[in-house]
């Protein structure tokens, strides 16, 4: 059996939490919708990410990336810190 290694390829991220409505809105160039901010303590907000297979929840916490195609998705943060480093 063959094995495969991912390529590098830089990608463009953003960090989802309840401070960076703006800045989630304009790096999607207003396809994210839906933002939900609970008023219970503890609970995390939400949004909806457009993707080329539907539309995903993104979860506070969620890293936003910008796919080689100009898509979006959301990322949980551990997979994003196992996949991707800063440059």
């Amino acid at each position: 059996m063959k094995k495969y290694r991912k390529k590098p390829v830089e990608i463009e991220a953003v960090l989802f939490t309840r401070d960076t409505f703006c800045e989630v809105l304009e790096f999607t160039n207003n396809a994210a919708h839906s933002f939900r901010v609970p008023i219970v303590p503890g609970l995390k907000c939400t949004c909806i990410i457009p993707t080329l297979e539907g539309e995903y929840t993104a979860i506070e916490g969620d890293y936003i990336i910008k796919g080689v195609k100009g898509e979006f998705y959301p990322c949980k943060p551990d997979i994003f810190a196992e996949t991707y480093e800063e440059v």
